[in-house]
């Protein structure tokens, strides 16, 4: 047997379970919204008809957009002090970024609900401090679900950063830096190339994660900034709307594949090398 049969063989097995229940379930999803008596594009075309349901799609894309910023900007930083560190100190950072991870969506989700509640901890030190009068409402709106996603992701992103920064040679920026360049050259013509496949693997996870979040939208926004995954729990375990639900999760898949190949082009663009 050869080397491609031997490995065909060893990862036939692991394809078909993918295959059985992932990929029949997701064709099966697709299928329902094509079968419907009033045309093979009817629920899709009622979908973006619908102004409601097109501002929960854009309100998710919006919000999944900026927590995937927000999660760079203080991602990759902090990752490249984590990949510098000392050993023992390295060690201790990669834990305090995992740490949070360590405890369910649900519980942290609900922790912001006591920081931003109008009686919460944050409250109540604007008051003591003088600088508000009464409570202030920052339950149930767009920032809220923007701040507790950002708290969330924050580590993959980091963690994401910190393998590919730290295999980044001291011996090259050391070296940009004795001919002359910037900090800030040495970043954008030395880090930031080698660091985009980091990038683009730490967006994708956070972009994606963001958008199909489901308990945190639905704790922190409600009914006011509902998002797409707590729409598809609404349609699906609420009014029972089987093929509503089935062309919200479609959507979704759709938006998550493009983005996954929109990023992938991104890298190849940026990186040609690695592409």
């Amino acid at each position: 047997m050869t080397d491609r049969r031997l490995a065909w063989a060893l990862a036939m097995p692991a394809l078909l379970l993918v295959a059985l229940f992932l990929g029949l379930p997701v064709l099966s999803t697709f299928g329902t919204t094509f079968t419907t008596d009033d045309g093979l594009f009817a629920t899709y075309e009622a979908f973006f008809q619908s102004r409601f349901r097109r501002s929960v799609l854009w309100r998710t894309m919006e919000v999944a957009t900026i927590t995937t910023a927000i999660s760079v900007a203080i991602g990759f930083p902090t990752a490249w002090v984590v990949a510098r560190a000392p050993r023992t100190l390295k060690s201790l950072l990669i834990v305090a970024a995992v740490f949070p991870l360590l405890t369910g969506v649900v519980v942290r989700s609900f922790a912001w609900l006591v920081i931003l509640g109008r009686n919460g901890i944050l409250n109540g030190a604007l008051e003591r401090l003088g600088l508000i009068e009464e409570p202030l409402t920052m339950l149930y709106t767009q920032g809220a679900v923007i701040v507790a996603m950002v708290y969330l992701f924050v580590p993959l992103m980091i963690l994401t950063l910190v393998g590919v920064l730290d295999a980044i040679p001291e011996d090259l920026t050391d070296a940009a830096a004795s001919l002359g360049a910037t900090p800030a050259a040495t970043f954008r013509q030395v880090v930031l190339p080698m660091a985009v496949p980091g990038l683009i693997v730490g967006a994708v996870l956070v972009f994606t994660g963001s958008f199909t979040s489901y308990a945190t939208p639905q704790l922190l926004g409600g009914e006011r900034q509902m998002m797409m995954g707590t729409f598809l729990h609404q349609r699906a375990m609420v009014t029972f709307d089987w093929v509503g639900a089935s062309t919200i999760a479609a959507i979704m898949v759709v938006v998550t594949l493009a983005t996954v190949w929109g990023m992938s082009r991104l890298a190849n663009r940026l990186n040609p090398v690695a592409g």
